[in-house]
């Protein structure tokens, strides 16, 4: 399929999508091209098929993010978290800050405490296991969630094991599950741009696959409305597909929408003010339709408002 679809062709892709096409790079970036009011009958049959794979339960967990350093070798372009060590706003927590977000975390009552960082260049694999241990020692039972694929590799290196290594050091630490994060957008030619440091697409993929080998479950994301093309998102998607085709050990797709404020991308005239509330509603339906061997598809409410989110919530997705 070539440009978008007429309203034949929609009408024809999106009824065999859910007879159980498998819809194709080509057909999914087509539709996230869509501009005008047929993008309400691609959220139409996103949430049709939502409700046939997750019900009309709306899930979410309760979680504390505990914030450990926002030092990082990457600065990417994307990025406003990121600081180098130099910079006068970089922290790094003590012991006592760290127990200190878990004990407010204990008094929630959550059900998951993701451990937030940048990528620190003095952090090895012994300091991140170091730090799963304390949270674990703290608050046994909690989903300890955190570690990027990015994170496993540079501890990897600073540590002189594999990979493999690293991610079960972490689990005996333990780690519950791991974030799906720095995924950005899995296409090189885009990751060069805003991200160039971070492990190439096959880099990740690969130490996705090794985690989930070890009967670890992830999150997957997407970084999505800088410097990509539809046909980009289309592809990270197909990406993600095909690892959960083989391992299933995707927990669910976590669309995260650029935020331009403080960034390179858009200090540099690089990138665009983040997504359109048209691509977002787009996004998250397409992601429905094409992923379908994922049961759950997020929305990151705290970014997108919740007025907005309960319009993503019918257009496929339902965590």
């Amino acid at each position: 399929m070539n440009g978008v679809p007429d309203k034949t062709q929609l009408k024809k892709l999106l009824s065999d999508t859910l007879e159980g096409h498998r819809m194709t790079v080509d057909e999914a970036t087509s539709l996230l091209k869509l501009t005008d009011r047929r993008i309400f009958d691609v959220c139409d049959a996103a949430d049709e098929l939502r409700e046939r794979k997750a019900g009309d339960t709306v899930t979410y967990v309760r979680n504390q993010n505990v914030h450990v350093t926002n030092i990082c070798k990457n600065l990417c372009g994307f990025c406003a978290f990121g600081k180098p060590k130099s910079s006068p706003d970089a922290y790094l927590r003590s012991e006592a800050q760290i127990r200190e977000g878990i004990r407010l975390a204990k008094e929630r009552n959550v059900t998951e405490i993701c451990l937030l960082s940048g990528v620190n260049p003095d952090f090895d694999a012994e300091r991140y296991a170091h730090i799963i241990g304390l949270v674990h020692e703290e608050f046994p039972g909690v989903d300890i969630h955190t570690m990027s694929p990015d994170e496993i590799s540079h501890s990897a290196t600073k540590s002189g094991i594999s990979t493999k290594e690293v991610i079960q050091m972490m689990i005996d630490a333990g780690l519950g599950t791991l974030q799906g994060t720095g995924a950005e957008i899995l296409v090189d030619s885009v990751r060069d741009v805003m991200c160039p440091t971070k492990v190439k697409t096959a880099e990740w993929s690969r130490i996705i696959r090794e985690a989930h080998s070890l009967g670890l479950k992830s999150t997957s994301t997407i970084m999505y409305g800088s410097v990509e093309s539809e046909r980009d998102r289309a592809e990270h998607l197909n990406v993600l597909r095909g690892i959960q085709d083989e391992t299933h050990g995707f927990t669910e797709l976590v669309p995260l929408p650029y935020l331009h404020v403080n960034t390179k991308l858009y200090d540099r005239g690089l990138a665009p003010a983040g997504a359109t509330g048209r691509a977002d509603l787009l996004f998250c339906a397409v992601s429905r339709l094409f992923l379908d061997n994922f049961d759950n598809i997020q929305v990151s409410w705290g970014k997108l408002g919740k007025k907005f989110t309960q319009m993503l919530l019918l257009s496929g997705a339902n965590d």
